[in-house]
């Protein structure tokens, strides 16, 4: 029960970080220990599983998936997401610099500790690292493209989506955004167009399932050079977390509201002089030293909890 009750609270953390724009849940699960666990499970869901199922294997299916874990991690998740996200929301839309504060300490510390997994740094590894590292930059700083919501672009838009949001530092809901299929997808959920959301589901199951196996693969043949692509990922994705930033273009959500589509990255008396309001720079230095602090306890708690 130990165990499993860790496995829920690292659920429910992965939870917040997903409903962050630009922060990713599996920054959550590499530094709380669970990664490669998680991956290797998600990996073992294969369709001869299914046919398992349909024989009325229901035991070696469940213990062949990690089904324990995998379920008692997305309750984690699910809860997380049903009681955090209007609190995070409503902290995003009034105290954003803070909370923006307080995520890039969380990232900045994981990437100290991503790269302290890496067993051997050699040149593969430094031009993987620093490969990821571009790539998740031109990511934050990529237009948005205009992507008709097709059945095709849906199904794609979720294979897409789904594999950024099990990399570290990469937001699978911020891919949507670029893509221009976020608004599209979010009026299919409030419509309950259930066609437009069984291919988005399709889309998510069948890229989840295909990278994940990838994932593992790469994690267990290649590990120095997957691991420093994922430390360099980290370090990209810190440009989308900066806390003070002024807004270049804007878009309207689904409520009509205006809400930040680009934005420039700003020094905190840059950012008191160009917008007028106060930068508060001490109270996000405090919030990105207690980001630090609270991830390394997670990970020391992670350890104690696998010891």
């Amino acid at each position: 029960m130990k165990e499993y009750l860790f496995i829920f609270l690292r659920g429910v953390a992965m939870g917040a970080a997903d409903v962050v724009p630009g922060v990713s849940g599996g920054t959550i699960a590499f530094i709380s220990g669970i990664y490669d666990r998680l991956l290797a499970a998600i990996a073992a869901c294969t369709p001869d599983k299914l046919v398992w199922l349909l024989r009325g294997r229901f035991a070696d299916t469940w213990r062949a998936v990690d089904g324990a874990f995998l379920v008692t991690l997305l309750a984690g998740i699910l809860c997380s997401i049903a009681t955090l996200a209007r609190l995070i929301t409503y902290l995003l839309a009034h105290h954003g610099l803070l909370v923006w504060s307080f995520f890039f300490g969380l990232i900045l510390v994981s990437v100290y500790l991503v790269g302290r997994e890496i067993p051997r740094w050699n040149t593969a590894a430094v031009v993987a690292a620093v490969l990821g590292g571009v790539f998740a930059y031109l990511i934050t700083v990529a237009s948005p493209l205009a992507l008709s919501v097709t059945p095709l672009n849906v199904f794609l838009g979720g294979c897409i989506a789904i594999c950024a949001m099990i990399l570290p530092g990469i937001s699978g809901s911020f891919i949507l955004l670029l893509l221009g299929l976020y608004s599209g997808v979010l009026h299919a959920v409030k419509s309950a167009d259930l066609g437009l959301l069984g291919l988005f589901a399709l889309g998510c199951v069948t890229g989840l399932l295909s990278f994940s196996r990838l994932l593992s693969w790469l994690l267990r043949h290649a590990r120095s050079v997957t691991l420093a692509f994922l430390t360099g990922l980290l370090v990209g994705s810190l440009n989308k977390v900066w806390p003070w930033k002024q807004t270049l273009t804007w878009r309207v959500n689904s409520h009509g509201e205006q809400v930040p589509l680009q934005e420039m990255n700003l020094l905190p008396h840059q950012y008191a002089e160009l917008t007028g309001e106060p930068s508060l720079w001490q109270a996000g230095l405090a919030l990105m030293v207690l980001g630090v602090v609270l991830v390394l306890l997670l990970e020391w708690w992670g350890r104690r909890a696998a010891a």
